[in-house]
């Protein structure tokens, strides 16, 4: 018969272990700003909260930048996920609020950024991670889906851009009266006469659905989507609706779900539950900072 301590000192050593492994797996956000370099792509990205890792895109557009998840968000996803999951989230390369930098890749507009996503997560150590993207982050997350499906267990789409056909160039009209002089203005190595065409083959040359993939490839993804519409110009509701209807494994959310404010929190514990229901089934540990012990420990 195992003595009864010996049995205690076994179980908290596996527990340990356990953490031990889940740290090596899933990694530890350190709460700070970070510059992740490639070549001559610099991305300005933080990292904080532990738990399995959670790719944050921010809204903006363009001008997708960290400080728009606090600033402009409907909600603060680091303030209510980081205690759970590692979010990590950057600024989009040549955001023009933002810190991140790198050259105009003319004929590969969506992937050069995707680039910078998988980078960053292949940087920090990371295999799989989950998604939650706003605005642009709606066709960001389905190139990601398209180019490494097997590398993200769910995506949660919030408010995401779509190809709206009553207003096939809203999206190039405004980043060229808008992000694309900015961004000339500060860049004495990007023109016009270079963003012109950027605009041209990210918005007009894919000018359908959401962007970045097919009807096609959408029917046929099996990773798990929540979609949380929008009905504004640049978040059209057909859009996301259909993409929810194709895409085999999708839930909705209640529509509409930012107003009245009050519907917020119902929005936020469905994104909860959502992530929480499709983080792949392994020991995982919540509530854990560096300061902190080995004794939170949750096995799912």
């Amino acid at each position: 018969m195992v003595n009864p301590i010996r049995r205690a000192l076994l179980a908290t050593g596996a527990a340990v272990a356990a953490v031990t492994a889940a740290r090596r797996t899933f990694g530890q956000g350190d709460d700070s700003m970070s510059v992740y370099q490639q070549g001559d792509v610099s991305i300005h990205y933080q990292d904080i909260g532990s738990g399995f890792p959670l790719l944050l895109i921010p809204g903006g557009g363009l001008n997708s930048v960290i400080s728009y998840l606090d600033s402009r968000a409907p909600f603060n996803p680091i303030e209510e996920f980081s205690n759970e999951f590692r979010c990590i989230t950057m600024d989009l390369r040549n955001a023009n609020d933002g810190q991140s930098s790198g050259p105009l890749e003319i004929d590969r507009p969506w992937d050069s950024h995707t680039d910078d996503q998988l980078g960053l997560m292949d940087h920090l150590g990371i295999t799989e991670f989950m998604v939650m993207g706003f605005c642009i982050g709606g066709p960001f997350i389905w190139n990601l889906l398209r180019r490494a499906q097997d590398r993200i267990p769910a995506a949660v789409l919030a408010q995401p851009s779509g190809f709206d056909p009553e207003l096939p160039n809203f999206f190039y009209d405004g980043n060229m009266n808008n992000w694309g002089p900015a961004l000339a203005a500060r860049r004495p190595d990007i023109t016009m006469e270079m963003i012109e065409p950027f605009l041209n083959n990210m918005y007009r040359t894919k000018g359908d659905f959401v962007f970045t993939a097919t009807r096609e490839f959408v029917q046929t993804c099996q990773t798990p989507v929540l979609v949380m519409p929008d009905d504004i110009p640049a978040h059209p509701y057909a859009v996301a609706m259909e993409s929810a209807l194709l895409a085999p494994r999708a839930e909705v959310s209640l529509y509409p779900w930012k107003r009245p404010a009050d519907r917020i929190p119902i929005a936020v514990r469905h994104v909860r539950s959502f992530l929480r229901a499709n983080q792949p089934d392994t020991v995982s540990y919540t509530h854990l900072r560096a300061h902190e012990t080995d004794s939170y420990l949750v096995c799912r």
